[in-house]
């Protein structure tokens, strides 16, 4: 679930095996530029895409699957578990299995978990299916970029992978709009049916455009990947409970702490382990650490937020799939026009201003919008300039952010520490989406036009302060990230 690019795992140096770019049968083919930035761009466009293109087909499932609003979140979250969980043992995958084949892989379950749901006939059905749609996205995003490196000439690569940065955002941009589309025109189905097609034309079109490349070959932590899954679902699961259960019963506490002890096994095993999935080390390097805390701390307040508030616009303000996915656009179309421009600054300024005046931003922006529902919402024009402040408050964070993530990295761990970050971010977002509602529910809340209000106005403050919090994080920041330094 993320709202820009996702950041993936970074072309690396070339073991002996395998050199990067080199295919099995020696030098790469060369192809045009344009076509290798379509078929790397394709596939992670749709993975992008199906981020949020069901915020808008919520209203529509819970009526349509008899969902519950625990079973609504679990279709977002089953989502973004997997692709969080996956997406670094993917990366090392395509390292020792080739790139390009893993990446083709993760296109073919894709495909086949969209008609799994599309063919769901329950919400139960709908989130195991949305589970295996992840674990094909965990592969398609961190091997996209890496290939689009490989493909094209190294004095076209920074405008490729610019324009590969734009069209992620777009699929961001264009998710809820495109699910309402869909929804309102055609069916809930055909949200998922549409992969189809764009997988089938993807899968030759990577093979042809795209080499074959391996990177360094790394056994993966299996022991220490199902500790840190199990933990965190395991504190999701708890935290989607707690109204439900009681924040005081058995079962939540028991998950929470469960949960807890099974992060702090992970993290133990990190600590001791000569191929550790998430290498502790990096997080002493002070850039890194704030800037991770930071992303965490976005994701969760503004992705919990985008859940309750785009259902808001249908269920309390009448509006239709395609008509509130077209209202979104102030919020996440914005980070289009204004992340080019912080990418700019970034160079001159450093990344420090910019990440804490776009987290202020977007604290003040959903502040707004909780106070504005809380005081009784007449007009979405009400809405707008919270909607505007968020936005342009995410394009400031999303360059800066990067930038910071890889400022005082050695070039080796590039690769697994925009992974990390990546991975951290979605895990922001799921537990997000399971706090805030979990805040909606306890404040009052429910599923209809005179009560939802009740419960979104505290959520989207709840959101603003852990978004305020993640501004004051980035105070931490050392003043001289990402600034450029003359020569001599």
């Amino acid at each position: 679930m993320t709202v820009t690019s996702t950041a993936p795992r970074a072309a690396e140096p070339a073991s002996p095996k395998g050199r990067l770019g080199a295919s099995r049968g020696g030098a790469p083919r060369t192809v045009g530029t344009a076509v290798a930035l379509v078929a790397a761009s394709l596939p992670m466009f749709m993975a992008t895409l199906d981020n949020l293109v069901m915020t808008t087909a919520l209203p529509v499932l819970r009526t349509e699957l008899s969902a519950s609003l625990e079973q609504l979140q679990w279709m977002v979250n089953a989502y973004t578990l997997s692709f969080a969980s996956l997406m670094i043992a993917a990366s090392t995958l395509g390292d020792r299995w080739g790139r390009r084949r893993l990446f083709v892989g993760g296109i073919v379950v894709f495909a086949a978990a969209s008609i799994a749901s599309a063919l769901a006939t329950s919400a139960e059905a709908l989130i195991a299916a949305r589970a295996v749609q992840g674990a094909g996205a965990a592969a398609i995003m961190p091997l996209s970029l890496t290939l689009l490196a490989a493909a094209v000439p190294p004095a076209r690569r920074a405008m490729a992978i610019g324009i590969w940065g734009g069209v992620s955002g777009l699929g961001v941009a264009l998710g809820p709009v495109i699910g309402g589309a869909v929804v309102q025109g055609i069916s809930w189905e055909a949200i998922f049916w549409i992969n189809v097609p764009v997988a089938v034309v993807a899968i030759p079109l990577v093979r042809y455009a795209l080499p074959e490349s391996f990177g360094r070959r790394q056994r993966i932590d299996l022991t220490g990947l199902v500790l840190a899954a199990s933990g965190v679902l395991a504190v999701v699961w708890s935290v989607v409970r707690g109204n439900d259960d009681g924040w005081g019963s058995v079962r939540v506490v028991g998950g929470l702490v469960l949960g807890a002890v099974l992060i702090a096994a992970f993290l133990v095993r990190e600590s001791r382990t000569d191929h550790p999935l998430v290498p502790l080390r990096l997080f002493r390097v002070r850039s890194f650490a704030v800037a991770n805390a930071s992303a965490f701390a976005f994701s969760l307040g503004v992705f919990g937020t985008v859940f309750v508030l785009s259902q808001y616009l249908q269920i309390a303000l009448g509006y239709s799939p395609l008509q509130a996915g077209i209202r979104t656009l102030p919020w996440t179309a914005a980070p289009m026009i204004v992340a080019p421009i912080a990418g700019m600054l970034a160079p001159r300024l450093g990344v420090r201003p910019l990440l804490s005046t776009g987290l202020a931003l977007q604290a003040a922006g959903l502040a707004w919008q909780g106070l504005a529902v809380a005081a009784g919402v007449s007009s979405y024009s009400e809405l707008v300039p919270g909607l505007a402040l968020a936005g342009i408050g995410m394009g400031l964070t999303f360059a800066p952010s990067a930038t910071a993530v890889l400022a005082d990295m050695l070039p080796d761990d590039h690769g697994t520490a925009s992974s990390v970050n990546a991975t951290l971010r979605e895990i922001g977002g799921a537990v997000g989406v399971a706090v805030l509602v979990a805040v909606f529910t306890a404040s009052g809340g429910t599923l209809t036009p005179d009560d939802y209000a009740d419960g979104l106005a505290p959520a989207a403050l709840v959101g603003a302060a852990v978004v305020g919090l993640g501004a004051v994080i980035t105070l931490a920041m050392p003043r001289s990230t990402g600034r450029a330094t003359s020569p001599g």
